[in-house]
């Protein structure tokens, strides 16, 4: 029975794939050829790689949307997205032109490949998340054809095979005056409107109206009997238009096919670790140490670093209520203490800050009671693979906002998310020094975005504004060092050098 359908395949459609099945294709075990830079995803990979690279390729992938959606959550115009995503795309995922004749090509661009679809699967999951990642994929896309060459980004579109009309001489020369007409609505001065149309001269292409609505109500292109005539200028803007409809459709296949998976018991945890986090990346995608080797970092002047506003809202609540309070419940004294240890503060100054800290209570009781947590946290004690590891890692924004709600009495957590606004204000303006009423707007708007950690960020800009200004203006730190900030001690660590830029430079140099 196969083979007699197989054998009334029309043949000239055997090899033909819909674009929307290519990723539940049975798989040719073999490497990719990859002709072009820019990739519209249809074809899944199929070569082997390790489990180091598809974690690590994912989490180099997820830096750069996070980021993406972060500089759209700022507001910035495409080109100001552009040169801040700039250096962090040439360190995390790169892809250099033919043109360049780099011998990374292949390597590029097979991590610009596994990485999407990793976190295809990652993120397919519900809807939210595939709306999201579709949007900052789109954005990437976007951003890369804008910067591409020109020849190899017409070989590319040319290579996609869409659904186009080429305009042909005749016709060009017989609507020659209505096509250089179009050119006066597309945004460009008159010197520019003949040069503009000589080069659309070469590229026009017509299509169904109802394929490009948004360049009919922008008169940005010409109708004539049900077709608009489109420019080449506007051509790219149709084929981001495809790819964002493209990757919508095979994320819902992958969604309705994510139960029917067998997948590999080692790639399920990476999978659901990496859609967790796309809240906000996790301490493990920040590869630096936050320690500042220069900096005093001792118990006696942990109130004054507190004071000069180097310590995010989370921490600064938590040293104001011991102080207050001259205790802190277990979940406010871990967080706090591994924040401590991740600034710098060594074990033993830390004990000592902790003892004076906890004023109310004798030596016995604090050795008692405290004392062996501050050291089990450091790795100073406790099983081998414990004192290994150097203790626990310092919580990152996605462990404070997900893990642990505070409860009654515990001053823990992520302010920004488990205030309410009036207490959130209250701990801004009182506690931080923030009384400027556009940023407490913009702060309640993000809280009520649940963008938590872009509230945050909007806090450090206000209170940083003119360090961060002499930062960029003199070249001090680059935009990749600048990059939205996804953990406390990295706040702390960059709250820091930007303080001390004149005593310090060549640590700032060096950071990031």
């Amino acid at each position: 029975m196969l083979r007699s359908n197989v054998s009334r395949i029309d043949p000239k459609r055997r090899n033909v794939l819909d674009h929307r099945k290519k990723q539940f294709a049975e798989a040719a075990y073999k490497d990719t050829d990859y002709p072009h830079r820019l990739n519209f995803y249809s074809t899944p990979p199929t070569a082997d790689i390790t489990i180091e690279q598809f974690e690590q390729w994912a989490i180099d992938r997820l830096r750069i949307l996070a980021e993406l959606e972060a500089c759209s959550f700022r507001n910035k115009t495409p080109a100001e997205t552009a040169s801040h995503m700039k250096p962090l795309l040439d360190k995390y995922l790169p892809l250099d032109t033919n043109s360049s004749s780099s011998s990374q090509l292949f390597a590029q661009r097979q991590k610009d490949h596994y990485s999407h679809f990793i976190l295809r699967l990652a993120f397919a999951s519900t809807e939210d998340l595939r709306r999201r990642f579709t949007r900052v994929e789109t954005m990437l896309f976007r951003m890369r054809l804008n910067a591409d060459d020109g020849r190899e980004r017409a070989a590319f579109i040319n290579s996609l095979n869409l659904d186009w009309e080429t305009v042909s001489d005749e016709e060009k020369r017989e609507l020659a005056a209505e096509l250089a007409a179009t050119a006066s609505f597309g945004g460009f001065k008159k010197g520019q409107q003949q040069q503009q149309y000589e080069e659309d001269q070469q590229t026009w292409c017509k299509v169904s109206w109802l394929r490009v609505p948004e360049l009919v109500e922008q008169r940005r292109v010409f109708l004539r009997q049900g077709y608009a005539y489109v420019p080449a200028r506007e051509q790219q803007a149709m084929v981001v238009s495809e790819f964002s409809s493209r990757l919508e459709r095979q994320l819902e296949l992958t969604a309705r096919a994510l139960p029917r998976l067998d997948e590999d018991d080692r790639l399920t945890p990476i999978l659901a670790h990496l859609s967790k986090n796309f809240i906000t990346p996790d301490a493990s995608y920040v590869g630096t140490s936050s320690a500042i080797s220069s900096a005093d970092i001792s118990a006696r002047n942990i109130d004054t670093l507190v004071n000069n506003h180097h310590f995010p809202a989370c921490m600064s609540h938590l040293h104001r209520t011991l102080r207050r309070d001259a205790h802190l419940k277990h979940y406010g004294r871990l967080q706090y203490t591994l924040f401590l240890k991740g600034i710098g503060l060594n074990l033993e100054e830390c004990l000592l800050f902790w003892r004076q800290s906890f004023n109310k209570i004798t030596d016995d009781t604090f050795n008692k009671e405290y004392r062996y947590n501050v050291r089990h946290t450091y790795g100073d004690v406790g099983g081998d693979s414990n004192r290994r590891g150097g203790g626990y890692s310092p919580y990152s924004c996605q462990k404070i906002l997900t893990e642990h709600p505070p409860g009654p009495g515990e001053a823990h957590g992520c302010p920004y998310r488990h205030f309410n606004m009036e207490n959130l204000q209250t701990l801004l303006q009182q506690g931080m020094g923030v009384t400027d009423r556009g940023v407490l707007n913009g702060v309640k708007e993000d809280k009520e975005k649940q963008k938590f950690h872009m509230a945050c960020n909007r806090v450090f800009e206000h209170l940083h504004k003119e360090e961060l200004k002499k930062a960029k203006d003199e070249g001090i730190m680059t935009a990749a060092q600048l990059e939205t900030i996804v953990h406390p001690n990295e706040y702390f660590k960059r709250s820091y050098l930007l303080k001390n830029m004149g005593k310090m430079q060549g640590d700032v140099k060096m950071e990031g």
